[in-house]
């Protein structure tokens, strides 16, 4: 398998499990991500949010870790790429205001190529409008953008996956290894678990 070459788009305050988890784990198997943010070049940095579910009414919100962006997003041309993530917490709500940023979403779903979103991730998605006819998961709180986008909602568990297509999605970051392992398979990454080494 050749390593692909994927597109994160982040802003401040993105979730940072959801932002750190795929990053590192789509290197780790010998992919290229970039990670941008619009107004931003490569080596500044983008505040995270840790959201976590502690039994009240929504998850709580708690300060990140800063995350280092490694392109600079003037520089992209999407065509260059062969899938796109999309993590979650508040940046993506933001994010779908950017006339260019939703010009870059659409132009993963018009070639049909791997998108991974999460979370919130969704209001993205749905201010891109490009959820028309598809299943998508998404935080329970995102259900309405959605279904108001023409999706149809995937009420499945925290931390499960649904794909549709070239689409995978998630609710949020319990869910990492069935949503990175259902992307992995959208990549078309073949991973094997030979027998170990022994050692001389």
């Amino acid at each position: 398998m050749s390593g692909k070459r994927i597109l994160m788009i982040v802003g401040d305050f993105v979730e940072d499990y959801e932002t750190m988890v795929p990053f590192q784990a789509l290197l780790a198997v010998g992919h290229t991500v970039h990670a941008v943010c619009p107004d931003k070049k490569a080596g500044d940095s983008v505040a995270t949010a840790i959201h976590d579910f502690e039994g009240n009414q929504t998850y709580s919100e708690k300060r990140g870790h800063n995350f280092a962006l490694n392109a600079s997003f003037a520089d992209i041309d999407p065509a260059r790429y062969d899938a796109l993530v999309i993590p979650g917490g508040r940046a993506p709500e933001y994010l779908r205001l950017n006339a260019r940023v939703v010009e870059i979403v659409r132009h993963f779903f018009a070639e049909e190529k791997p998108v991974a979103a999460i979370c919130h991730g969704a209001q993205l998605l749905a201010g891109a409008r490009v959820l028309e006819g598809r299943t998508c998961s998404a935080y329970p709180a995102c259900r309405a953008e959605v279904e108001l986008a023409g999706g149809t909602y995937a009420d499945i568990a925290i931390d499960a996956a649904v794909t549709d297509r070239n689409l995978v999605s998630a609710p949020a970051w319990p869910a990492h290894p069935a949503w990175i392992a259902q992307f992995l398979v959208v990549l078309g990454t073949a991973i094997s678990h030979g027998e170990a080494r022994k050692a001389a």
